[in-house]
């Protein structure tokens, strides 16, 4: 699959490679696992003078020996003395860049916490003492969110303060979907359209998997998930394990609720029999898997609270494949996949209004997009949308089929919500599967 619309970060990097020819830049790339970033570095330095080491659980020293080799086939040198530690190969290049400028990419560098924490002091100590005649372009890549947060917004952390840029990679749009889909399938449907926003949220990896198996309609990816060998059976667990560590299960089980509509704190508690703000408060803020939902207008500290999770796939594997695990262990895929076939109407009914709110972002036509509910989830409207400087007001009802929207039912919905909009134009609009 060739290279799909990373033209504002490639923009950014290249303007800060331009930065670094005169003093050296150190830039966090932070994003999920799968979603792309070793793609994007890799065209980025392609054809740049740089070093890319990819970090894995190894010992330092076999570390070293991979980063002498990389310098010699990205920089043209030879390395000559024996380096077992990190800090030294770090001074070697750090004084390199001095007399000429290169880009170094240290891919999955939260992997130093495993390997030898010292190197983060280490770094900043040869960093601070050398930055500002090297003319290095550091570029410390990451995908356990929580470490690398830690790693450089903790203020007792040796590398707080010491990142000159921070770039954080996110899921392909509702277009460029649209744009893959249209130059792999041509043919492709609404419905079509929306399973693939629904299965892959974007991430640049499912799609490129469910790309190579031609995999465009419901059928054929609900096929190649529950399979024999499917890569995506295991996923949720493979790139969530390393971030909540021993109280996995905890986590798993409030990310499995929220994903099976359980959305508030008290449904959640009732449930589980005990209290998860602060597993809720992880979550969002170390995190970044959940987000907090209240109704548009709404006052900051409204109780009036719900939780959502932000990743497409994962509000899937957890709905579907880790509440239906016992089936899934014992090779029952064609039972999960009657589930799924089962409630995909209503499941995907929910996406498809997160579908019409992303698009409506694109446009940057509003300073606020949410949804409205009141007291008791009463008079509940999908998306609100305002522009508080031109003080006009959208109001959307969302549904599959579009003879279900009903616009005098949306109308009397609103009679609360408008009455916080004074003086605003507010339209009212039904939003269909006919509209992607």
């Amino acid at each position: 699959m060739r290279f799909y619309n990373r033209e504002k970060e490639l923009e950014l990097l290249n303007r800060i490679n331009l930065l670094s020819e005169k003093e050296a830049q150190m830039t966090v790339l932070m994003g999920r696992r799968r979603i792309g970033k070793t793609s994007l570095l890799r065209y980025f330095i392609a054809g740049k003078p740089a070093v890319y080491l990819f970090l894995a659980k190894k010992n330092e020293a076999l570390i070293c020996a991979e980063l002498i080799e990389e310098i010699k086939v990205g920089l043209g040198i030879d390395v000559y003395g024996e380096f077992r530690y990190f800090r030294d190969l770090f001074r070697f290049l750090m004084d390199l860049s001095k007399k000429q400028p290169f880009v170094f990419v240290i891919d999955e560098f939260q992997e130093f916490a495993n390997i030898n924490p010292s190197v983060y002091s280490e770094m900043q100590n040869c960093w601070d003492s050398n930055k500002s005649e090297s003319r290095m372009n550091l570029i410390l890549c990451g995908s356990v969110y929580s470490l690398m947060k830690k790693i450089f917004e903790n203020s007792k952390e040796p590398l707080f303060g010491r990142a000159t840029n921070r770039i954080l990679l996110k899921s392909f749009t509702t277009e460029t979907i649209k744009e893959i889909l249209s130059e792999n399938y041509p043919s492709f449907t609404s419905e079509d359209l929306l399973a693939f926003y629904l299965f892959t949220g974007g991430v640049a990896k499912y799609i490129e998997l469910l790309v190579s198996r031609r995999a465009f309609t419901l059928d054929a990816i609900l096929s190649e998930i529950f399979s024999q060998n499917s890569l995506l059976l295991d996923e949720g667990k493979n790139i969530l394990i390393d971030e909540f560590g021993k109280e996995f299960s905890t986590y798993f089980s409030i990310l499995t609720l929220i994903a099976s509509s359980k959305t508030s704190r008290a449904e959640i508690e009732s449930v589980l029999n005990m209290t998860v703000g602060g597993y809720l408060d992880r979550l969002e803020d170390d995190y970044s898997l959940l987000r907090k939902v209240r109704p548009v207008l709404s006052k900051p500290g409204s109780r009036s609270v719900k939780y959502a999770i932000n990743d497409n796939f994962l509000n899937f594997w957890f709905r579907f494949i880790y509440k239906h695990r016992s089936a899934i262990e014992i090779e029952n895929f064609d039972y999960v996949k009657s589930i799924v076939e089962r409630d995909y109407n209503t499941y995907s009914g929910a996406i498809l209004e997160k579908y019409f709110v992303e698009k409506m972002k694109s446009t940057y036509q509003f300073s606020t997009i949410g949804a409205y509910w009141e007291k008791g989830n009463q008079n509940e409207i999908d998306i609100v949308a305002i522009n508080e400087m031109e003080k006009r007001a959208q109001l959307v009802e969302v549904k599959r089929k579009k003879e279900n929207i009903n616009l005098h039912v949306l109308r009397a919905k609103a009679v609360n919500l408008i009455k916080l909009l004074p003086d605003y134009d507010v339209s009212y609009q039904g939003l269909s599967m006919e509209d992607l």
